[in-house]
């Protein structure tokens, strides 16, 4: 059972929720108002210790250790390298987890992975093997500290459970704090995620993060905030239990997370050689949050996340009491996103059951010690069968894969007809175990958003993800495809004791931090590229917008597919004709042409008649300078961002010329931020409806708007007819640092300028 609370809640002593301020001050003797009891949550103090500007309410934060995986590392450490970065200033972890399959665009996926190793020498960092680790497996078992805080390049950035605030970000973001710059924000909000309980046999932690983000993600009660666990229940939960919670909190669109810490949590560092990163953690005494989500864990059932959202939750029970019209619903919803193949669910209805084709355990959610241990005791001496139903199992770090195999897990789950594989992210975003067409897949991942499987609709390829946890998938296995949960069979759980031996990782891991090597020379591979020059924001600027969307939610996945896009994740210009190719084909061609506009303009060469009307038609009203207005392209969409971390959602739109984005809001504080970063005015409109695709839309002052501070100002869209309406449009709250890196055109040119 999980719960809402309408509004701000007192937590006493870590257990008890007071929702009346009165009844506070008769408990403790005085009277503490909201702002005070703030301070008492675990959060503030953590964001207290890193903040640099000494006001708690604009947050200015150095971290004490970056990651980033082998899809970001390249831009990012060329973005510094381009800022005047010469060492890296404290601990960063570049691990090759994602570009792991290197037949795939011949040798280029390596090539990143010599560049980074190269770079761990010449700037002193931390460089994990390919499939020695799955970037977040690494960091909790290496990195994370109670009382800490991680800055990751991957979205789901998230080692709460070990006290550690990690946040996921944009490449800028990591860029900055290579080059000796803060971190900058608004003090988050903080929800108290209150745990009681205990969870039945069988339900695990893909279930109650599954539950929670059913309950939080359409509201946005957690909206970048901090997600706070606390209450009673989390000492019920194993350490990887709870971790399994936490990295799924992204999916809930919040901030951060943070754990209490307990005795089980001193003894995981100790097993992983580092008590020291141990120290109690707890809220004060009297503590407010914003908001609290009580969960009753042993209420949670099996739960399963369909196509093509986390949110997108039922239980298993429900969904086969009602199977076929869930089902209807779902791929009606899906079939709504996605254009050139259609998703069928109901044909998985048949012979008393709902028939899947694959099931997957996988990385940092699915691949930790307990969940494949798990697994192991349901799949013991049963089969997979030899049907249509496949199944593999992916752990998450090599220290324990070693466990898994000397305590024969991994065997069982073998010879039950699972596949082993590589310590590897691909399953999480299409580019692992690719189901055929048509089939249907159930993973205990992290997202199943459109194309996570690697389909592509524009060739009539299509297959559908549901999220659900390892325990029901492997129940599932043994049932021939048929989807059970785990709770419907009997299973004696043997959780084994993990013992963490790092001599691999002492062996294959170069750890050169505060040993940088400047005369070692970077290992350039051929499709490895510098970024693009990009101009700075003009007085005037002129938009067409070149792309109109209208679902609900945009995600980084549409805006740049995952999967095998990714090898060309290091040459800028190549992977940018990949830009919204599952969801608006023609996107790319259209911002090519209006770019090469500009380009001809600022080469002095004369405008295209159809620029010159729309020219003459603002100039009734208007004075305007064309030859000093840049001429840039700008998407719309209701609310882009949702999902991963990963800057080039925005910076491919840059290279292809973009200047601004329009919607009615971002759905994510990093998709925001990496805009903001590629010099892109993140403009929010009211009333889309005044302006289509094809539209030219021209905003006067923009530049002098923005340093100024000024957040909302007027815009001019001009029809094609040659009719003009103005219409308001609004940054939202910019730093000073981010209204400056708009006008400068980018982060980099933001640093060669200050």
């Amino acid at each position: 059972m999980v719960k809402l609370y309408d509004g701000g809640i007192y937590l006493l002593n870590g257990t008890e929720i007071v929702t009346d301020a009165a009844e506070v001050a008769a408990r403790t003797g005085r009277a503490v108002t909201p702002e005070e009891g703030a301070a008492g949550t675990m959060a503030y103090g953590i964001l207290k210790a890193h903040n640099t500007s000494g006001d708690m309410e604009h947050l200015q934060m150095r971290f004490d250790s970056l990651t980033s995986h082998d899809i970001t590392y390249v831009g990012i450490i060329q973005t510094a390298r381009a800022s005047g970065m010469k060492e890296f200033p404290m601990p960063y972890v570049l691990t090759n987890c994602h570009n792991s399959l290197c037949a795939v665009g011949g040798t280029i996926n390596e090539d990143d992975h010599m560049f980074a190793l190269s770079a761990a020498h010449k700037y002193g960092g931390i460089y994990v093997p390919t499939n020695m680790a799955v970037i977040h497996s690494y960091n909790r078992e290496m990195m994370s500290g109670c009382g800490r805080m991680i800055l990751g390049s991957d979205s789901h950035t998230r080692y709460g459970a070990l006290g550690t605030l990690s946040v996921g970000e944009g490449g800028g973001e990591l860029a900055k704090q290579l080059v000796g710059r803060t971190y900058d924000v608004a003090r988050p909000g903080v929800i108290a995620i209150y745990l009681t309980g205990s969870p039945r046999p069988g339900v695990g932690p893909q279930d109650v993060a599954l539950s929670i983000i059913g309950k939080v993600y359409a509201n946005g009660y957690v909206k970048n905030k901090v997600m706070e666990f606390v209450g009673p229940g989390v000492a019920n939960l194993p350490v990887e239990y709870r971790n399994g919670i936490d990295v799924m909190t992204t999916e809930t669109t919040c901030w951060s997370s943070i754990w209490v810490t307990d005795s089980k949590t001193e003894e995981y560092f100790a097993v992983h050689g580092r008590p020291e990163a141990y120290k109690e953690m707890k809220p004060a005494p009297v503590a407010y949050y914003d908001g609290c989500v009580y969960v009753d864990l042993s209420a949670v059932e099996c739960t399963i996340a369909l196509p093509m959202h986390p949110s997108y939750t039922y239980t298993i029970a429900e969904l086969k009491a009602n199977a076929k019209d869930i089902l209807f619903e779902c791929q009606r919803k899906a079939n709504e996103q996605i254009t050139g193949a259609t998703l069928d669910l109901v044909s998985k209805v048949h012979d008393g059951g709902i028939w899947v084709d694959q099931g997957l355990v996988a990385g940092c959610s699915g691949g930790t010690f307990d969940n494949v241990c798990a697994v192991a005791d349901i799949l013991r001496g049963h089969s997979c069968g030899n049907g249509t139903f496949k199944m593999s199992v992916y752990p998450g770090s090599m220290p324990a894969y070693i466990q898994l195999m000397k305590n024969g897990a991994l065997a069982d789950i073998a010879s039950a007809g699972a596949i082993i594989r590589e310590c590897f992210c691909g399953p999480c975003f299409g580019a692992g175990d690719t189901p055929a067409n048509g089939e249907f897949s159930i993973r205990h991942t992290t997202r199943n958003f459109p194309n996570r499987e690697g389909s592509k609709p524009g060739e009539g390829q299509m297959s559908g993800v549901a999220l659900m946890d390892a325990r029901s998938i492997a129940a599932t296995a043994i049932n021939g495809g048929r989807l059970t949960a785990a709770t419907e069979i009997d299973v004696d759980y043997t959780t084994p004791k993990y013992f963490f031996d790092k001599s691999v990782y002492d062996k294959r891991v170069y750890n050169g931090y505060g040993h940088a090597e400047p005369e070692h020379e970077l290992k350039m591979g051929p499709n490895i590229k510098d970024w693009p020059e990009q101009p700075a924001l003009s007085e005037d600027l002129l938009l067409q917008v070149v792309s109109y969307i209208t679902d609900p939610v945009t995600t980084t996945d549409e805006l740049i597919p995952s999967g095998e896009t990714s090898s060309y994740r290091s040459n800028p210009l190549r992977l940018a004709e990949f830009a919204l190719s599952r969801k608006d084909p023609a996107y790319v061609g259209r911002a090519k042409a209006v770019h090469a506009i500009e380009l001809k303009r600022e080469q002095g060469g004369e405008l295209p008649e159809e620029v010159k009307r729309v020219y003459v038609a603002l100039s009734k009203t208007l004075r305007i300078d064309p030859a000093k207005t840049v001429i840039g392209s700008t998407i719309y969409a209701n609310k882009p961002g949702d999902g991963s971390a990963r800057e080039q959602a925005a910076s491919c739109q840059r290279v292809l010329g973009a200047a601004a984005n329009l919607a009615k809001e971002y759905a994510t504080k990093r998709y925001r931020s990496n805009c903001i970063n590629w010099g892109m005015a993140p403009l929010l409109v009211k009333d889309e409806t005044a302006f289509a695709l094809g539209d030219w839309v021209f905003v006067p002052g923009i530049r002098s708007a923005i340093l100024s501070g000024v957040k909302e100002f007027d815009a001019y869209v001009v029809k094609a007819d040659g009719t003009v309406t103005r219409i308001p449009v609004s940054t939202g709250d910019l730093t000073p640092d981010e209204r400056q890196i708009i006008a400068d055109g980018c982060l980099i040119n933001y640093y060669r300028n200050n």
